[in-house]
């Protein structure tokens, strides 16, 4: 676990520095005055987020029923990448990962709502791999490029390729140039649900290493109290309801509870 709180730290801290700007506080009240609660996505980030109004992607989804249900409108400010975030003036940010121990004082977290990690996406015919300990030296496994997946799969010795971006990763196991894709499960599930012929399968690796699980849940940069309370109520009651679960399947994505 310290490798994995290490890594995100870091990623946290060049977050914090790609920022100039020092914003205050959004606070419950102002949100509720104005009638908006801002999300920062990726308008082409599928099955996460999307700016094509038929397939809007789960975050925003998750997003909107969340503003619902809290009696306000959502507001989509659209960001490539993520760490842009630290620039843009909005509310929430889904899928961050909870581990407050690493997050700064300003940044806050709302109930976990999804269990996640790094899954093992498989091709076709890769059968008897359950999880990690089972790959074999010279197959080829996909990772994104400086990665804690990638850190240890290498010191492993397993034969690593890196990858900036999960979905060209996947694309590359469909065609069976990777033997396996070390990734977020989000990605290869929403390519099996999209793409069944191609007989991928996944595996939730991560239930079986702890420094590669984690859990989910909406960070908040510039929350007061009343607003966090607000957010968790919202989400409480979307995952009571099933609603969440709901909007996971949509994209072919397991709930999986924290």
């Amino acid at each position: 676990m310290y490798e994995l709180m290490r890594f995100i730290a870091l990623a946290l801290l060049i977050l914090a520095a790609s920022s100039s700007l020092n914003l205050s506080a959004r606070p419950l009240a102002e949100i509720r005055s104005s009638t908006t609660l801002s999300l920062c996505a990726n308008p082409n980030a599928l099955p996460h987020a999307s700016d094509n109004p038929d397939t809007p992607g789960f975050q925003v989804e998750i997003a909107r029923a969340l503003a619902k249900n809290m009696g306000v409108q959502l507001r989509i400010d659209w960001i490539v990448p993520r760490m842009r975030a630290a620039t843009v003036d909005c509310d929430i940010l889904l899928d961050t990962i909870a581990l407050p121990e690493v997050q700064g004082p300003r940044f806050r977290l709302s109930h976990a709502y999804q269990k996640s990690g790094v899954a093992l996406g498989l091709r076709r015919g890769e059968d008897g791999i359950h999880g990690f300990a089972d790959l074999k030296p010279g197959q080829r496994v996909g990772v994104m490029t400086n990665s804690v997946a990638s850190v240890l799969l290498g010191k492993r010795g397993l034969t690593i390729v890196p990858y900036a971006f999960e979905d060209e990763m996947v694309d590359d196991l469909a065609k069976g140039d990777l033997q396996a894709a070390a990734c977020s499960p989000a990605p290869v599930a929403y390519y099996r649900h999209m793409h069944p012929e191609a007989g991928l399968s996944l595996v939730h690796a991560y239930d079986d290493e702890p420094e590669l699980r984690w859990n989910l849940a909406i960070g908040m940069r510039r929350a007061d109290d009343p607003l966090v309370a607000a957010v968790n109520q919202a989400l409480d009651q979307l995952l009571a309801d099933g609603t969440i679960k709901a909007i996971y399947a949509k994209y072919g994505v397991e709930h999986r509870q924290p």
